[in-house]
């Protein structure tokens, strides 16, 4: 997939020494997972990965979806294909997204 990046990620997430400094030991799995998230043809493919445990949100996240980066934390992101790909029936063709947008590395639970 394509990957953009929510304001000023870009630079840390492009700089390792920087990515290092913010997320510490997190920051070889962020990088792995953005690795994935790159390899992968859309977003449905990255749901079949158990290991970063790909999923959809709720609530006041509803359109957002989500990547494990240890526990507790949370790569978040958004579809940005333009239009996004709708199933005929409604609701996102996750088959057919192919670009997304880094919202944050947060933990959400608590």
């Amino acid at each position: 997939m394509d990957i953009q990046f929510a304001g000023k990620l870009e630079q840390t997430f492009n700089e390792e020494k920087k990515l290092q400094r913010k997320y510490g030991h997190r920051a070889k799995l962020i990088q792995r997972r953005l690795g994935e998230l790159r390899a992968a043809d859309s977003l449905a493919v990255m749901k079949t990965l158990p290991s970063a445990a790909c999923h959809r949100l709720t609530g006041d996240r509803k359109g957002q979806y989500a990547v494990n980066v240890g526990h507790p934390f949370r790569m978040v992101f958004i579809p940005k294909n333009d239009p996004l790909p709708q199933h005929q029936h409604g609701g996102l063709d996750e088959t057919k997204v192919t670009t997304i947008e880094i919202q944050e590395i947060v933990d959400y639970h608590g």
